[in-house]
């Protein structure tokens, strides 16, 4: 039988605390996400231009000749050199239309195109879209706006662009209309494209960059501190409009 030792029982009970694992694993998962954050963005960035660069590539390399391909003469392939042969090739292009001769190209071909029944409103839309996209006498979005939807006392951000003309301008009712598009989120390639009138709007004084970051991160990034302090006074003088107008209707 073992002996009772009258100095063991004298020491008090001692909780021993277990190791600070959720600490280490707190701080660890803390760093990783710190590094996916530095990293991520680096990341996506360059694999979409990678995708592009070789996208562009696999498009032009069809057109080159062989012995004229770089791939012919060195044991590896050189990425970029299809990009580059078509950048100096538009830009080619865009310096024979410039001039007479080419401006008469020009539109013969785009006449040719215009007797093509089914070819025909495909290359109009598509011009148009370009020119708006990336012509400088182009109306492309400039501003950017608040409009009520989809229900009162909900705003939704919308880019602003021309005016209708000649017979919507007619047909539309009286007042002021301008043309919207209001982009889904995430992917702002979809979205509700709409006329509305002026006096319905709240033209924001944010870039179009700007709001298109706040609509495709759902409002996870937000605007600078100066937009976002105009966006934030925007939205309380519309929320004291609705509530004036609620008030008179009354």
């Amino acid at each position: 039988m073992a002996e009772f030792d009258p100095k063991l029982d004298d020491i008090p009970a001692v909780t021993v605390a277990s190791p600070p694992q959720s600490g280490v694993v707190s701080r660890i998962r803390n760093y990783f996400l710190t590094g996916l954050v530095v990293a991520g963005p680096v990341l996506v960035t360059a694999w979409l231009t990678w995708s592009f660069i070789t996208w562009v590539d696999d498009v032009v390399r069809p057109f080159i000749p062989p012995p004229y391909r770089p791939e012919s003469y060195l044991p590896w392939p050189i990425p970029g050199t299809g990009l580059i042969i078509a950048i100096v090739a538009l830009t080619t292009l865009g310096f024979l239309t410039a001039n007479l001769v080419g401006r008469t190209m020009v539109g013969w071909g785009e006449n040719l195109l215009n007797r093509m029944p089914i070819v025909r409103p495909v290359y109009k839309t598509m011009k148009q879209i370009f020119e708006t996209l990336f012509s400088k006498s182009g109306s492309s979005f400039r501003q950017v706006a608040l409009v009520e939807f989809p229900a009162p006392g909900m705003w939704s951000l919308v880019f602003l662009s021309q005016p209708p003309s000649g017979d919507l301008a007619e047909k539309l009712p009286q007042g002021e209309h301008v043309s919207a598009f209001m982009p889904c989120t995430p992917n702002p390639t979809t979205g509700f494209f709409f006329y509305v009138l002026r006096k319905n709007l709240i033209v924001l004084d944010i870039s179009v960059e700007n709001a298109m970051t706040l609509l495709i991160s759902a409002g996870m990034v937000q605007p600078d501190g100066e937009a976002q302090k105009k966006l934030s006074a925007l939205a309380a003088s519309a929320r004291a409009a609705q509530d004036e107008h609620k008030t008179a209707a009354d």
